[in-house]
């Protein structure tokens, strides 16, 4: 459905610390296998595992598990371990989160700069004090600290924590990522993706960066 509704990448969330999978590992498979076999890399959605975990071998084998075009880096894998993974798949798309009020931003900037080397992409979420998780918060962050990222880091900045149909645009237009990522905000009273909340989300995005008018910029909206 995700596909379908135009998501260019599907976030598989598992060995989270925090908040529970919405799918086993086996289902994670499932579904990476079912975008994989749609259509060519270039024109079917991506999968991307989004997990915690910190040793390079062990991200590394779920990746190869689960058969996912990608890996999101959510915790406080070090910078030696994400040396090894990037050095052990090159061809692995690797995004690095970056979590928005667990430092200041000079920090968040320093630890992306160092990171810069391993990764592809960059995400910034939004960390949540009152539970203590630093994702799927269904709140957003100062904009403008995200905004400054964007400009400053070396390579693209995707833009996460508490986005939905209603906000996407204004996001956008005001931080310029180079893509847009949204969980909770997509999820109907039950915790399910709700189609409709899906293709508004994807419409108000392209919306918005066609307004950017700038050539070059990716697009992408992904979803968990």
């Amino acid at each position: 459905m995700l596909a379908r509704a135009g998501v260019t990448h599907v976030g598989l969330p598992l060995r989270l610390p925090v908040h529970k999978p919405d799918v086993t590992e086996a289902g994670a498979r499932d579904i990476a296998a079912a975008l994989a076999a749609q259509s060519t890399p270039g024109e079917r959605a991506q999968s991307v595992c989004i997990t915690y975990v910190t040793d390079a071998g062990e991200a590394l084998d779920l990746c190869r598990h689960l058969g996912v075009d990608g890996i999101q880096l959510h915790g406080a894998m070090p910078l030696d371990e994400a040396r090894r993974l990037r050095a052990a798949a090159p061809g692995l798309f690797i995004i690095k989160s970056l979590v928005v009020g667990t430092t200041d931003e000079a920090a968040l900037l320093a630890q992306a700069q160092a990171y810069a080397p391993f990764v592809d992409a960059f995400l910034t979420d939004t960390f949540d004090p009152a539970t203590g998780a630093a994702g799927a918060t269904g709140r957003t962050h100062d904009w403008d600290v995200s905004a400054r990222l964007a400009r400053a880091l070396p390579r693209p900045l995707i833009l996460a924590g508490g986005l939905n149909a209603d906000n996407v645009e204004r996001a956008v237009l005001a931080v310029r990522p180079a893509g847009v990522d949204a969980h909770t905000g997509l999820e109907d009273t039950l915790g399910v993706k709700n189609e409709a909340l899906v293709r508004r989300f994807v419409a108000g995005a392209h919306r918005a960066f066609a307004a950017l008018d700038a050539p070059g910029l990716a697009k992408d909206c992904e979803s968990k």
